[in-house]
């Protein structure tokens, strides 16, 4: 499946200091939530958006120093309208994994400018949703 980049926009950036006390020798588990959502325009079959979003949440049962909200939206399009329903969800797959990286960062960076340790997601060499784990068993670059 052929495509174009044609750019990334954020549509939400949003921390919040927790006063958490924590034992010294407590290690926290911060664990990310990750969302996806992919739009298409009815007026034009060939654009979709996908966003792709980590949350962060303290909970009173598990408590985190801070709440972190970021959703990142790829705009690509695609070289014509009609694909096959493998296709699509290849092409799905392989642009959550081109904007993970933009994700990462603004995570990084929102962090730092907040003036505390900052966070960072790791590096995945494969899907980032156990839904699409099955399908990748082939490489990026069969696709096209």
């Amino acid at each position: 499946m052929k495509y174009d980049f044609r750019g990334i926009t954020t549509e939400e950036l949003s921390y919040k200091l927790n006063r958490v006390q924590i034992a010294p020798n407590q290690r926290l588990d911060i664990k990310p939530q990750f969302a996806r959502q992919v739009r298409k325009p009815n007026d034009n079959k060939k654009l979709v958006f996908i966003s792709l979003a980590v949350k962060i949440e303290s909970t009173e049962q598990e408590p985190k120093p801070f709440n972190l909200d970021v959703n990142l939206v790829g705009v690509y399009e695609l070289e014509k309208e009609d694909y096959t329903q493998q296709e699509e969800r290849a092409f799905v797959i392989e642009a959550t994994q081109s904007l993970y990286p933009y994700l990462r960062a603004a995570v990084t960076n929102l962090t730092a400018q907040a003036y505390v340790s900052p966070l960072n997601l790791p590096v995945l060499n494969g899907p980032i949703f156990p839904e699409d784990r099955d399908v990748y068993a082939f490489a990026p670059g069969d696709v096209n």
